[in-house]
């Protein structure tokens, strides 16, 4: 009987290391290897496959935070642009991440070349409008999007305190930025 059950622990932690995370899924609470939980100073073992490029002010008393570009190594693509909470402060959490590789997507399959009708399956929590895009906010995956506003029909593009409405943006209109926040 103990034989049999340390056989079958031995197997279920043998199976349980077997399970590979992809380094391009998107989740709420993720995307590839790194999560919301992860520091900055943590961001070279996270990603050491690729290169990563920090971008510093110069002015720590702005309060403006220091976007980190994460590039894959031989071919130079940007996959990714790191917000952490706060500037210049390595034991700071990543508060908003940029995807800028289509490889990353969801389990339905949303990435950075998805149209707003690929939005459909969410709930659409909000949408800002400014003076050149839509911010479309979907709370439940903690992500939001923008939509250069020349993919709208020609009555909603000039004013900005026009409300606009889900139903009025056309389903083949592209994303232009895809965004997770973390809070």
């Amino acid at each position: 009987m103990r034989n049999s059950l340390f056989i079958g622990l031995l197997f279920g932690l043998l199976v349980a290391c077997e399970t590979k995370t992809d380094p391009f899924a998107i989740t709420k609470n993720s995307v590839g290897f790194l999560t919301d939980s992860t520091k900055v100073n943590a961001l070279k073992v996270v990603f050491v496959n690729d290169s990563i490029s920090k971008y510093i002010g110069g002015d720590e008393f702005t309060g403006s935070t220091n976007t980190i570009s994460i590039y894959e190594k031989g071919t130079g693509k940007l996959l990714l642009e790191l917000d952490p909470n706060y500037a210049l402060d390595s034991l700071s959490t990543i508060r908003t991440v940029r995807i800028m590789d289509e490889r990353f997507k969801n389990k339905d399959g949303l990435n950075k070349l998805s149209t707003f009708g690929d939005l459909n399956k969410y709930t659409i929590s909000g949408i800002q409008n400014t003076l050149r895009s839509l911010i479309i906010s979907v709370d439940e995956i903690n992500a939001y999007f923008t939509l250069n506003k020349s993919e709208l029909p020609e009555e909603m593009r000039y004013n900005m305190n026009q409300k606009i409405e889900a139903i009025s943006i056309p389903e083949t209109a592209k994303i232009k930025d895809f965004y997770l926040q973390w809070y």
